[in-house]
């Protein structure tokens, strides 16, 4: 006669030796009590985590959005600016391996607390050389000193008079030379944002593992995806911070805005880039506060503890004695572990789709990362647009329209069930037609901007070579001009003037902003009709046609950043599902680490080395040496910057194509062996059945709570 369900369990209890006057399940208000301060302290760590996801992603937008504005502020190349936006890498990579192995056995918020301070110290560390530089200096053009006045074009009448005020001004250069090559303020920029990265390092791993840990399995998934949706808004407020920041003067507060000669057009501008690093260091010593008051460890979720203690008793009742066996076995020293380091290696190198999906990614990334560092260069120098209004455009169009693309990815995944192999195929869909469109970009550019003796000659023609000599004409020949000044005027012809004295104006009249030079003779060679050659402070508008080739390159830009975009969770969901289980983590980690070393680190640097060589105007440094940028040649630039970006594309795109014949071949192999063993299998399925039918009386005398769990 079988027993009954309750019976085995007495029977199982008596043996075991174990109360029965127990109640197995306690009543659901003390289980909610219990559960009342472990979900008060989990969601505050939610909330303190998604707020410092908010921070740092808020800082690396406006990183990106002051890219220019540190590059004229420190009169430093692209190729230099590369070298910092890339010290935010390398600061990661010094610790993450020490981070990922000790954190997770320290105690994890106050890890993460941790680094939001040393985050939050390097976001200040970049503001302050702006606190010891001293004002901005730019080069103007100064209509009166005191009792004197100079005209625009130092004639040889006055020669006497000019070269004693040259002279003055000289000693005072010497002086400022001297300072400046004692010291390379952009260093503190560069350390800062390495602090930022070492900060940044415990946030991601310690702060998802802790969640994941203490949260039910139903909500750890919700709470990391609204953690991950707040670092997709931070860059929006990023760049939309770096738009408000660069309409300010960067010495707001200590001049007289009244006074400038410039305005936040012209390449010599440069915003309050310190103000928003001010914010950001601020939001991030803020956001570690919440960490320094939480728990080590939570108290087990009720789901997760009922798991847990299911696990425990199946412990008691084993169907193999050598599970025991084997559950020791795994306990393996550091030292085996060591040692099974590069066999490993070496296993995950050898899957071929993992190979070249990692291959295809590090491509894509150097094309990814290079394209957003100096996008808004691009956008400013191609099309005219100021800083503040680039930041803006990007902060509010560009970054929605990745963040909608993403999402739409893993929707299509979970709406169609999609497979590995049509995972593979969205992703190379996506990469393929977004570059298709960004070819069209090409033949939305501006022609370069009329600056005589650089784009053009004095007579109006297009000049084939760009030449220092280029710069002097007749019509400015009985001036005493400096071939290194940048101080552009906008004559009356819609030609750009290096300086005043190089148009060769003779008057002007008003200050600042409101200056009008006048005869000037090199305005004169152009216009038929006599008049007064007259002249404006600053560089000449681009048309209206530019105008509307902006216009349709944001549009362009928005559906290409949403279609690549679209392939990024298929990619993620490709990589997981294209290795073993057991080998998960160490992929991810090499997968990580090859993204910052081979395309985070590099790109940016090798990008702005390129960038460079299109220069056609560089700034001269009081010691005489090469500052920033001041013009560049807008085919160049676009031929480069957009081929570059082009080219890297299709070699991942080459690289995924291959990935795919790789998984159709896999598949089509596994589908013959299915087809083989499928006669097997049938035989086998009967014997199956019967062994079944003679254990279900053995598996009903072993019954227990919680078996059914197990199974």
């Amino acid at each position: 006669m079988e027993n009954s369900p309750k019976e085995n369990t007495q029977l199982f209890f008596s043996k075991s030796g174990r109360p029965m006057d127990r109640t197995p399940f306690k009543p659901e208000s003390s289980i909610s009590e219990r559960k009342q301060p472990c979900c008060g302290e989990l969601k505050l760590f939610l909330c303190a985590l998604s707020f410092v996801y908010f921070a740092k992603a808020l800082a690396e937008g406006y990183l990106k959005s002051t890219i220019t504005q540190i590059e004229r502020r420190f009169e430093i190349p692209s190729s230099l600016v590369g070298v910092i936006d890339g010290s935010f890498e390398i600061g990661n990579l010094l610790v993450i391996i020490f981070v990922s192995y000790f954190g997770a056995k320290l105690h994890r918020p106050k890890i993460i607390g941790t680094g939001c301070l040393i985050m939050g110290v390097g976001t200040l560390l970049i503001a302050m050389p702006h606190f010891f530089m001293g004002h901005y200096r730019y080069d103007k053009f100064s209509p009166s000193n005191s009792t004197i006045t100079i005209s625009p074009c130092l004639q040889n009448l006055n020669k006497k008079l000019s070269l004693s005020v040259m002279e003055k001004s000289q000693s005072k250069v010497n002086k400022g030379c001297e300072t400046e090559a004692r010291t390379s303020m952009w260093v503190y920029v560069f350390l800062g944002n390495l602090l930022r990265g070492i900060g940044e390092t415990p946030i991601q791993p310690l702060g998802i593992t802790y969640i994941d840990d203490h949260a039910s399995e139903d909500n750890a998934a919700f709470y990391i995806g609204c953690v991950q949706t707040v670092a997709i808004i931070g860059p929006i407020f990023g760049f939309l911070l770096g738009s408000l920041c660069a309409k300010l003067y960067v010495d707001i507060g200590f001049v007289n805005l009244d006074d400038l000669a410039i305005a936040p057009k012209d390449t010599q501008w440069v915003g309050a880039w310190w103000l928003g690093y001010l914010i950001a260091g601020a939001l991030s010593l803020i956001a570690a506060v919440p960490f320094w008051f939480l728990p080590k460890t939570l108290m087990k979720h009720g789901s997760r503890k009922a798991s847990i203690s299911s696990s425990e008793i199946s412990r008691f009742i084993v169907e193999n004695p050598k599970e025991y066996h084997t559950h020791y076995q795994e306990k393996v020293s550091m030292l085996e572990m060591a040692r099974d380091f590069l066999p490993s290696l070496k296993k995950l190198f050898g899957n071929p789709v993992y190979f070249l999906y990692l291959c295809a990614s590090t491509v894509q990334f150097n094309s990814l990362f290079g394209m957003v560092t100096y996008k808004p260069k691009y956008i400013e120098q191609q099309y005219g647009q100021s800083s503040s209004k680039t930041n803006f455009v990007i902060g509010l169009i560009n970054i929605p329209a990745v963040a909608f693309g993403i999402f739409s990815g893993g929707l299509i995944l979970k709406k169609f069930r999609i497979s590995v192999f049509g995972a593979s195929k969205l992703y190379l869909g996506s990469a393929f037609f977004g570059y298709l469109l960004m070819l069209s970009l090409f033949a939305m550019g501006c022609d370069n901007s009329d600056v005589a003796g650089l784009t053009i000659s004095y007579q109006g023609t297009r000049q084939v070579s760009y030449y220092e000599r280029a710069l002097f004409s007749n019509c400015n020949s009985g001036c005493t001009c400096s071939k290194t000044e940048w101080d552009p005027i906008c004559g009356e012809n819609g030609i750009t003037y290096v300086s005043a004295c190089l148009a060769g104006c003779q008057t002007s009249t008003g200050s600042g902003k409101n200056t009008i030079f006048n005869n000037c003779t090199c305005v004169a060679v152009t216009e038929s009709k006599s008049g007064n050659y007259s002249g404006m402070v600053g560089r000449c508008q681009k048309g209206n046609e530019c105008s509307k080739m902006f216009l349709y390159f944001l549009i362009i830009s928005v559906i290409t950043s949403y279609t690549l975009s679209v392939g990024g969770i298929p990619g993620y969901i490709l990589l997981l599902r294209s290795i073993k289980p057991h080998f998960k983590s160490f992929a991810l980690g090499i997968y990580t680490l090859a993204i910052r070393v081979f395309a985070g680190i590099p790109a940016p640097i090798y990008f702005g080395v390129l960038i460079d060589t299109t220069c056609l105007k560089w700034g001269i440094k009081r010691c005489g040496y090469r500052g920033a940028c001041r013009l560049y040649d807008s085919y160049a630039f676009r031929y480069i910057y957009l081929g570059l970006t082009v080219l890297l594309g299709t070699v991942s795109i080459f690289l995924s194509i291959a990935m795919l014949f790789v998984l159709k071949r896999r598949s089509v192999y596994k589908n013959g062996n299915l087809c083989s063993n499928k006669g097997e299998t049938m035989e086998s399925t009967s014997s199956k059945k019967e062994h079944h039918t003679n254990s279900d009386q053995s598996f009903e005398t072993l019954y227990w709570p919680g078996k059914e769990t197990r199974l």
